[in-house]
């Protein structure tokens, strides 16, 4: 493994390691049902959230077998907008992308410049061939953005997610695709 991959700047905005002073804005964002309402996380109390923060600060990322949480900041004033999460196969074929914005940086392609630098990194960094996200299909905005992106959805499946049956569109990008996509 390379030495450490971040920070990683794109445009207006920084990929670098959450840390303990993220803690309001985390908290912020995590703590915001409408933001969390097709995320795979649950809120957070202070506590749970400062050991988070402390624990993925301190991680080795992209270790296969491992989700990596990755902190999305505004170039201009390093101010905490936002995270990725990131798990690499076991084998490391593959790996599995998340993403959530805070409503107020939502709809500015903040989003988009984020998760472009995430793949070109996920890529860079490791030996992964394809790169997927999940998303349900209500999630009208991330499905877009995984459409953007130029992943491509290789299958629909119904799931239980909290509770409740849904519908998720998987989608990938393939490292040659991403290559061609920012070339």
């Amino acid at each position: 493994m390379p030495s450490e991959p971040l920070p990683s700047a794109y445009k207006r905005i920084v990929l670098r390691r959450l840390h303990p002073g993220d803690l309001a804005a985390f908290q912020s964002y995590r703590c915001d049902p409408e933001v969390g309402r097709f995320q795979g996380w649950q809120a957070m109390s202070d506590a749970e959230a400062r050991a988070f923060l402390a624990d993925v600060n301190s991680a080795a990322l992209l270790q296969p077998g491992r989700w990596s949480q990755i902190a999305i900041a505004l170039a201009s004033d390093d101010s905490l907008i936002g995270d990725i999460g990131l798990c690499i196969a076991e084998d490391g074929r593959e790996a599995e992308i998340g993403f959530t914005l805070a409503l107020g940086a939502q709809r500015q392609g903040l989003a988009r410049e984020a998760v472009t630098e995430a793949i070109r990194l996920v890529f860079a960094q490791t030996a992964v061939g394809r790169i997927v996200g999940i998303t349900d299909t209500r999630n009208l905005p991330s499905l877009h953005l995984m459409e953007r992106l130029g992943m491509e959805k290789i299958r629909t499946q119904q799931v239980v997610f909290q509770g409740e049956p849904c519908t998720e569109d998987v989608f990938a990008i393939t490292r040659g695709q991403a290559n061609s996509e920012q070339g």
